[in-house]
C-alpha cells in the first residue's frame, strides 16, 4: 500500500504539472500570439520546448517547495497531506482556467500544501511562507508593473526617431527571443515547483533522502509533462491575457515579455523564490500598457484578474482541507 500510494501521489503530481502547463501556457506566449509574431502552433511548440530546457537550469526553487513551507509529514498520513494538496491545486486550476481567469498555478499550489498540512496537523513553516510565498506575491507584481513601464518607456525614447512600420516589424522578430526567454523563466519556475513534491514524496516513502541530488528522472518526467500541457494550449487564458487587458503591438510585447523573463531568471537563481509567472506578466503588460495613456489599460478585467490572485490560496487550500479529510476517512 505504501508503494501504491507513493505512484498515485506521484502521478497526481504529475498530472498537476500538466494542468500547470496548459493553465499557463498563455503566460509565454499570449503577447506573441496576440501581436502575430508567432502562430499559435509554432508559439506552443517553442515554448513547450523551452520549458523543457527550463527545467534543467536549477534546483534552487524545488528545495523551497520540499523543504521550506511545511514540516515534512510521515508514513501514510503523509502521502495523504501531498496528494489532498495536489487536488486542491488541481481543482483551482481547472475552475479558473474554465473561466479563462490567468490565476497562478503556483499560489494554487502552496495554497493546496497549507490547507492539507493544517488539515493533516503538521507544522506550517509560516516564517517561510511569508518571506518565500506572501512577500514576493505582493512584490512581484509592483516590480513587474513599474518595470515594465519604465522597459516600454526606454523603448519609446530610443526608437522615436525610427519608421513605426520597421520598428514593429523588427519588435516582432525580437518577440521570438522574448517569448523564448518567458518560456524558459517558466520550466526553471514551474518544474521544480512539482519536482520539490515529488521529493518530498520520496524523502516521505524513506526513497530518498533531502540531501540527495534530484534523480534525473524526476527533473525528466516533471519538464516533459509542463511541456506536454504547454503544448496542449490554455486558450481560454490566453484570449485574456493577449487581448482583454490591453491590444498590444510588438513593441508592447517585446517589453512585456522581456521583463517578465528578467524578473523570473532573478527571483529563481538570485532568491530561490517561487514566484508567479502569471503574476509577473500580467503585471507587466498592464505597466507597458499603461505608457500608452493609463485607460488604455482595461482596469476592469485587471481588477478581477488580481481579485483572483487573493483568493486562490485559500480557495485552493479550503479544497485541499476538505480533500485530506475524505482521504483520511476513506485509507487512513
Amino acid at each position: 500500500m505504501d508503494t501504491f500510494a507513493l505512484i498515485v501521489t506521484i502521478g497526481v503530481a504529475l498530472f498537476f504539472t500538466y494542468t500547470n502547463g496548459f493553465h499557463d501556457s498563455a503566460n509565454a506566449i499570449a503577447t506573441s500570439v496576440s501581436t502575430r509574431a508567432l502562430t499559435p502552433r509554432v508559439a506552443l511548440a517553442m515554448a513547450a520546448l523551452m520549458n523543457l530546457a527550463g527545467a534543467f537550469l536549477g534546483s534552487g526553487v524545488a528545495k523551497t517547495v520540499s523543504e521550506g513551507l511545511i514540516q515534512t509529514p510521515e508514513g501514510s498520513t503523509g502521502m495523504g497531506i501531498l496528494f489532498a494538496a495536489l487536488v486542491g491545486a488541481i481543482t483551482w486550476n481547472l475552475i479558473t482556467w474554465y473561466y479563462g481567469l490567468p490565476s497562478s498555478s503556483s499560489h494554487a499550489l502552496f495554497g493546496g500544501m497549507v490547507g492539507a498540512a493544517l488539515a493533516g496537523g503538521t507544522t506550517v513553516y509560516w516564517d517561510g511562507v511569508l518571506s518565500k510565498i506572501i512577500i514576493p506575491m505582493f512584490v512581484s507584481p509592483v516590480v513587474g508593473l513599474v518595470a515594465g513601464y519604465l522597459v516600454m518607456t526606454g523603448i519609446m525614447w530610443m526608437f522615436r526617431k525610427s519608421n513605426p512600420h520597421k520598428a514593429k516589424r523588427g519588435f516582432r522578430i525580437a518577440q521570438t527571443v522574448s517569448a523564448a526567454g518567458m518560456a524558459l523563466g517558466h520550466g526553471l519556475q514551474d518544474a521544480q515547483k512539482t519536482m520539490g513534491i515529488v521529493v518530498m514524496a520520496l524523502v516521505i516513502a524513506d526513497v530518498e533522502e533531502y540531501s540527495d541530488p534530484i534523480p534525473v528522472w524526476v527533473k525528466l518526467a516533471c519538464a516533459l509533462m509542463l511541456s506536454a500541457g504547454t503544448y496542449a494550449g490554455g486558450w481560454r487564458i490566453m484570449r485574456t491575457l493577449g487581448r482583454k487587458i490591453i491590444e498590444l503591438d510588438p513593441p508592447q510585447g517585446f517589453a512585456a515579455e522581456a521583463t517578465g523573463a528578467t524578473i523570473m531568471f532573478g527571483s529563481a537563481f538570485v532568491f530561490h523564490a517561487p514566484i508567479s509567472t502569471t503574476h509577473v506578466i500580467t503585471s507587466a503588460i498592464m505597466g507597458v500598457g499603461a505608457t500608452k495613456r493609463v485607460n488604455a489599460v482595461r482596469w476592469g478585467v485587471a481588477k478581477n484578474i488580481i481579485l483572483g490572485w487573493f483568493i486562490t490560496m485559500p480557495a485552493a487550500a479550503l479544497v485541499a482541507a476538505a480533500s485530506y479529510g475524505l482521504v483520511y476517512l476513506a485509507f487512513l
